[in-house]
C-alpha cells in the first residue's frame, strides 16, 4: 500500500489583487571608517595613485574598495592580469566573509545602490574582468551571473557584458 502525497494547490488570491512574490533578503554592508574613506579618496587623486592605494590596502586590509581600486589601477597601468586577478580575489573573498557576518546566507540581494556594498560588488566585477583576461571564461560568466543575481537593478551594468567574455573582451570603463 503506497501513501499518496497531498497535492499542493496555490493559495487563493483575492479578486483584483496580485499574488505576492516571495521577498528576497537584502544584505547591506556597514560603511567603512571615515578615515579609511578619506584615505581612499586622497589616494585616488594622488600623483602616484598605485602607491597610495597600496598604502590604504595595507593600513585597512579589510577595506574591500581599497582592494578593488588597487586592482583597477593595476589594470589601468597595464599590470599583468594575474596581479589584477589577485587584488580582485582578495576583495571578493574578504567581501564574502563580511557579507556572511552581516546576515547573508548565500542568497539574496547585495545592491549597488547601497554605498557599503560597492567595494564587494566592484571586486566581483573586477574578478570578472581579470578572469576573462586570463582565459577563465567559465569563472567570468559565473561572476557576471552572480552580479546580476545580487543586484537586480544592475547598478554595474553587468547585463551589457557578453555572457561569456573571452580573453579579448575589454571594458571601456571600470566602475
Amino acid at each position: 500500500m503506497s501513501e499518496q502525497q497531498p497535492s499542493l494547490r496555490p493559495l487563493p488570491v483575492a479578486p483584483g489583487s496580485q499574488p505576492q512574490q516571495p521577498s528576497r533578503h537584502e544584505t547591506v554592508l556597514p560603511d567603512e571608517p571615515p578615515e579609511a574613506v578619506a584615505a581612499l579618496d586622497a589616494a585616488l587623486s594622488s600623483a602616484d595613485v598605485a602607491t597610495a592605494l597600496r598604502d590604504v590596502a595595507v593600513r585597512w586590509p579589510g577595506y574591500l574598495d581599497a582592494w578593488a581600486r588597487l586592482g583597477q589601477q593595476a589594470w589601468r597601468d597595464g599590470e599583468h592580469p594575474a596581479t589584477v586577478y589577485a587584488c580582485a580575489r582578495v576583495g571578493y573573498h574578504r567581501g564574502l566573509d563580511r557579507l556572511r557576518k552581516n546576515g547573508w546566507g548565500g542568497t539574496g540581494m547585495v545592491r549597488w545602490a547601497r554605498p557599503g556594498n560597492r567595494g564587494f560588488l566592484r571586486s566581483l566585477h573586477l574578478l570578472l574582468v581579470a578572469a576573462a583576461a586570463i582565459g577563465e571564461e567559465e569563472e567570468a560568466a559565473r561572476c557576471r551571473e552572480f552580479l546580476l543575481d545580487l543586484d537586480p537593478d544592475d547598478g554595474l551594468d553587468a547585463a551589457s557584458i557578453p555572457a561569456t567574455p573571452g580573453r579579448d573582451w575589454r571594458p571601456e570603463l571600470l566602475p
